[in-house]
């Protein structure tokens, strides 16, 4: 698993600038909030549709960052299990997007 990324996603929880789940990251597109938007990969087709929709609907865009995580490997990031993030911080925005293009999974990571 890309260490960096986890670890960004972690310090951007702590900094209050992580939202988590459906509702609360549906509530971050639509208000203006999210700056990136992630989908972990064992997210439902549905979830990610939805996602896809909402992000690039509206006055401005959010860039949709589809992960190879999982919802187990996130929530040993940041300790809350989920389907999809944003990130409501433009510079942790543009950090997870650059780490995100360097992305390689590990599954051993977090099962220390």
């Amino acid at each position: 698993m890309n260490d960096r990324l986890l670890s960004m996603l972690g310090l951007c929880r702590k900094a209050g600038k992580l939202g988590w789940g459906h509702d609360a990251c549906l509530g971050d597109i639509k208000h203006g909030r999210a700056r990136a938007c992630l989908l972990m990969s064992d997210a439902s087709d549905r979830l990610k549709r939805e996602f896809g929709r909402a992000a690039s609907s509206g006055g401005g865009t959010v860039p949709v960052l589809q992960t190879a995580y999982t919802m187990d490997m996130i929530k040993g990031a940041t300790g809350y299990r989920a389907g999809v993030l944003t990130v409501n911080d433009e510079g942790f925005a543009k950090k997870i997007a650059e780490l995100h293009r360097n992305e390689e999974p590990r599954e051993d990571f977090y099962d220390k």
